[in-house]
């Protein structure tokens, strides 16, 4: 029996609307910009975006609070200035993927753990330009002698960051005992010792780090 053209052209609507759902990050915008705004530059990142004392240096992003221009626009900057031997704890971004460009220093040691269990690991060297697919543990660690400035940009205003080891010991003690084949007390013998995302932490790598050694 033929299919009718109605017929044909809802199943077409159907996928079409499935395949956004699958693929898109935040909603498609229903205007230029948020009603009323004027204003569509952020001054100074550093000074006047989210920043932060992180896992290994100072963090600046932008949200729809302190830059009202992203707000529909489906996108967000982090600009980082991470000393040598800092790391940006493993993380995920639930909501977004990320592109991210050494602008100088370093050189970085990047990379992510794919959904088959493969990493994906690199060493950027100022200009290089990398991808973190959404949702994938990804990291960043200073290897050079120098400090690391780096800028990402990511397709939600509002990406999320999972931390992978904070979120680990949100779950019960047995079950993440279970999980790392060890007994409970090792597990909270390693939960005392985990650097907790938190704005006001700066922290390097284990006193082993040698800046510009393991590269």
């Amino acid at each position: 029996m033929k299919a009718s053209p109605v017929l044909l052209i809802s199943v077409v609507l159907v996928f079409a609307t499935f395949l956004r759902s699958a693929y898109s990050a935040d909603p498609d915008p229903v205007r230029d910009f948020v009603t009323g705004l004027s204003n569509f530059t952020l001054r100074n990142i550093f000074k006047n975006g989210d920043v932060s004392n992180d896992t290994g240096g100072i963090r600046a992003a932008t949200n729809p609070q302190n830059f009202p221009a992203v707000r529909t626009q489906g996108l967000s900057v982090v600009r980082f200035k991470m000393v040598a031997c800092g790391s940006y704890l493993p993380h995920t971004h639930p909501r977004a993927s990320e592109v991210l460009s050494l602008l100088s220093g370093g050189p970085l040691q990047v990379g992510f753990v794919d959904t088959t269990g493969a990493s994906h690991i690199d060493i950027l060297y100022p200009g290089d330009v990398t991808v973190f697919p959404r949702g994938v543990l990804h990291f960043e660690l200073n290897v050079g002698n120098v400090e690391a400035e780096y800028l990402s940009a990511l397709n939600s205003e509002n990406p999320g960051t999972l931390t992978s080891t904070e979120a680990l010991f949100h779950i019960p003690l047995r079950a993440l005992a279970t999980s790392l084949n060890v007994d409970q007390k090792t597990v909270n013998g390693l939960n005392s010792t985990v650097p907790r995302y938190a704005p006001g932490l700066k922290k390097t790598v284990n006193s082993g780090c040698v800046p510009g050694r393991d590269i």
